[in-house]
């Protein structure tokens, strides 16, 4: 009797609901210090500026160590690199809890803290990226995929909110739930059970900038990553939500969680749409329609003066980011053998961090020259245009159809 074939539903296997949880749980935490440390940063000095700043001090540790984390899940056991990155958050969290505790006025020591989560971000990244075809068959890796993401939507939707509500109350308290979320996704990662090939890699340079190497021989790798660098980097507005919560809106720190919370929503609704219904045909093109989506609804977003809109806006960029999101990253993992997957996922990551660190930096900048509202509108045209770009130079992106399969182009 010929075996059960093996489930697509990426729920049904047991590595891979270990894995969402620790994720859900780690990123539900990051989320709710972004809310409050964004908060508090502007309480402090009032300055877009300082926003911008919150962005790239935790961008930095992935831009200086990409050479090392990327032969890191490559080499050691990626769920022992996972474990240690959220033991280190799980600190960094507690540090800003005794610097609340103290009465700090100084934003040296919160951006020293949030130093420490860019630097377990930076391993997290491609180490838990790497690891996921390990934990489901291939027939199921375009689900664990959209659910990978969707466990950092939906975090999206409820660590704002619970931020803010949080923070509201006192911002120990915010600090001191983020330490206790990351708690609960180390014991998760402890319960993992992944094999992993043991490898070997030498420490030339060739192997160094193997990721880099490869990323830039494969265009379709090439062109899936640099378009989310650049729509992301030119769209992103996150940083400025809580100028925008406080000068543009007149709402308070629950206003700023619902603003946070509005993409985690619509992306989570369009992760269970894509489950029921996955993209079967035109991945390319859907892609790219999406992007520019994600752009339009970026400026929607700059040019509303009402809460409603806004939030609608951001609904929209959130459920256009995850269709794009869930197609990338799966012609990624489709497309990279997993010799080369930590090192190409390091890359993957200093994009991604480029796009959303970098983005926020980009925008505080650009807003304390233009405006908030002017820099928000700014990006998402910029976007748009990427898109368009994106769709002409990248030809065989553009017609990639199938996420089931390895397509030339």
């Amino acid at each position: 009797m010929p075996p059960a074939p093996a489930s697509p539903i990426a729920f049904r296997h047991r590595n891979f609901v270990l894995f969402w949880t620790a994720r859900l749980c780690a990123t539900f935490a990051v989320q709710v210090v972004s809310v409050a440390v964004g908060w508090q940063v502007y309480d402090l000095t009032r300055d877009p500026f300082d926003l911008g700043l919150v962005g790239l001090v935790q961008f930095a540790p992935a831009f200086a160590l990409v050479l090392v984390t990327g032969p890191a899940a490559d080499r050691f056991p990626r769920r022992i690199i996972m474990g240690l990155c959220v033991a280190l958050e799980a600190v960094g969290a507690l540090a800003l809890v005794g610097l609340t505790l103290v009465g700090n006025v100084d934003t040296g020591p919160i951006f020293a803290a949030l130093f420490a989560f860019g630097v377990a971000r930076a391993f997290f990244g491609p180490a838990s990226a790497a690891l996921i075809p390990s934990l489901v068959p291939k027939e199921a890796l375009a689900n664990a995929i959209t659910w990978a993401s969707s466990s950092w939507q939906f975090a999206s939707i409820v660590g704002p909110v619970a931020g803010g509500l949080l923070y509201g109350f006192s911002p120990q308290a915010a600090y001191m739930g983020a330490a206790v979320l990351l708690g609960v996704g180390l014991g998760a990662i402890a319960l993992l059970r992944v094999d992993q090939p043991r490898r070997t890699l030498d420490s030339s340079w060739r192997t160094l900038v193997a990721g880099f190497a490869y990323v830039a021989k494969e265009k379709i790798v090439l062109g899936a990553i640099s378009l989310d660098l650049f729509a992301v980097l030119l769209g992103g507005a996150v940083a400025l939500m809580p100028a925008v919560a406080r000068d543009v809106l007149d709402v308070g720190p629950w206003g700023l969680g619902l603003l946070r919370a509005a993409p985690g929503v619509g992306a989570i609704a369009m992760a269970v749409l894509l489950s029921v219904a996955p993209i079967r045909d035109h991945a390319g093109r859907i892609m790219f329609a999406c992007v520019g989506l994600f752009g339009l609804a970026t400026a929607v977003f700059g040019l509303s003066e009402t809460v409603w809109l806004s939030v609608a806006a951001l609904g929209v960029m959130g459920a256009a980011d995850m269709v794009s999101v869930t197609i990338r990253e799966t012609l990624l993992q489709l497309w990279t053998p997993d010799e080369v997957r930590g090192r190409v996922n390091a890359v993957n990551m200093l994009f991604i961090g480029a796009s959303n660190e970098l983005g926020e930096f980009r925008a505080g900048a650009m807003a304390s020259i233009i405006g908030v509202m002017p820099a928000i509108v700014a990006g998402g045209v910029g976007a748009m245009a990427v898109a368009g770009l994106w769709a002409w130079w990248f030809p065989g992106l553009r017609t990639a159809r199938s996420l089931e399969r390895r397509e030339d182009g």
